[in-house]
């Protein structure tokens, strides 16, 4: 999507505003949350790329540390698994498991208007909150 997507830009803001619940977790999961992801936005040619990260790790000085947890498309040289640095305010969203139920994931939301229905409706029953 790009940069200027109002409907995009509303869910990134929204997830920005919740990462409280995501760091809470974070750093005392119930038994029951897992698979703590943040989706980053990393600078690239045209629209700037946002991609899920995975085993995230808070580095001293305020900086994370995470895995691509997706193949890259616009950042020459990084593929899945490698790892990258990055700040807070590239934080775009965030997502955790709780009972088998995605937890956050607003940037998800407006892309299931674009799904096939089969596909955006599984996705929908695999969220807590579609």
């Amino acid at each position: 999507m790009a940069d200027t997507d109002a409907e995009m830009n509303a869910a990134i803001a929204r997830a920005r505003a919740t990462l409280p619940v995501f760091w809470a977790s974070y750093e005392a999961p119930k038994r029951t949350e897992t698979e703590h992801t943040l989706k980053v936005r990393f600078p690239s040619t045209g629209n700037d790329e946002h991609i899920w990260m995975s085993e995230v790790k808070k580095l001293p000085g305020g900086e994370y540390a995470a895995r691509f947890g997706d193949t890259p498309r616009n950042l020459p040289g990084k593929r899945l698994g490698d790892l990258a640095a990055f700040k807070d305010a590239d934080i775009s969203d965030w997502m955790f498991m709780r009972n088998g139920k995605i937890v956050g994931g607003e940037t998800i939301k407006p892309l299931l208007k674009s799904m096939p229905k089969a596909d955006a409706d599984a996705l929908r029953a695999r969220m807590e909150q579609p």
